[in-house]
């Protein structure tokens, strides 16, 4: 399984965190993100610790505040749901700077807005310590369901080509003096887009029937195998590790309150 390039979210460097292998980062952001998830969204406390230890990561793998930020921009639609939901939410209302707010809505936005953040911060880490053809690997060694793993690499090899073909029809159609400025021009975009699908389509055809031809049997050979050490498992799993202590914190907090509140 191999790729030939690349991938632009991927830093390369050769940090702790960069030597890992796959599947043990991929484990450890899955169990990460489960602890997030399933925190109490009252525990401010509990989410900055979550954020130091992704600093602590950054920091481990050395990857810039920049970089991260840049990317945290796929995480803008959340933001915008997080920010509009007090809004429009009913129940009991508080005032924040002159704008009445939902109550509920605050807290509802507060805890997609925390668990997202935290949840693409750790994915962003992933992709820029792990090239994407590793992490593939990674999938298939955690017995992730094959046909999958296939899909999923077929998109990242023939990605760049269909978009290299996408340019290609529109350099085509500006030759020709078109230019979309308007509404009336959608029937063209819309021409290109099926003549891309019937494209794209028919090379997928090809390309499986070459594979049939060279054996191809449903499951795609492994071209390097990749196993952990139980120390780097360990390193790996102290992410989750401690988030999952500071939730067992949280806990024992929260029943500390209800005892507290029934005497």
């Amino acid at each position: 399984m191999g790729a030939g390039h690349h991938h632009q979210l991927y830093l390369a460097g050769d940090s702790v965190v960069h030597r890992l292998p796959p599947q043990c980062k991929l484990l450890a952001v899955a169990a990460f993100a489960i602890v997030v998830v399933a925190t109490p969204r009252e525990r401010f406390w509990a989410f900055g610790l979550y954020a130091v230890l992704l600093a602590g990561v950054a920091v481990a793998a050395r990857v810039p505040l920049t970089y991260v930020l840049r990317r945290m921009v796929v995480e803008l639609p959340f933001v915008l749901f997080a920010f509009l939901i007090p809004v429009i939410g009913l129940g009991e209302r508080t005032t924040v700077l002159g704008v009445s707010l939902s109550v509920a809505g605050l807290w509802a936005g507060w805890n997609i807005l925390a668990k997202a953040t935290l949840g693409v911060v750790a994915s962003i880490l992933l992709a820029a310590t792990t090239e994407p053809r590793v992490i593939l690997i990674g999938a298939q060694r955690l017995r992730l369901p094959s046909l999958l793993v296939q899909i999923a690499m077929f998109m990242l090899r023939y990605m760049d080509v269909i978009m290299d073909e996408m340019r290609r029809m529109r350099v085509a159609r500006e030759s020709r003096g078109f230019e979309a400025r308007n509404f009336r021009h959608i029937p063209v975009i819309a021409r290109s887009a099926g003549a891309l699908f019937i494209r794209s389509y028919e090379r997928g055809e090809r390309v499986h029937l070459a594979m049939l031809s060279r054996g191809y049997s449903g499951r795609m050979p492994m071209m390097g195998e990749i196993s952990g050490s139980v120390g780097q498992w360990a390193t790996a799993l102290a992410l989750p590790g401690i988030a999952l202590a500071v939730l067992g914190l949280s806990a024992v907090q929260g029943l500390s309150a209800v005892q507290g509140l029934s005497l």
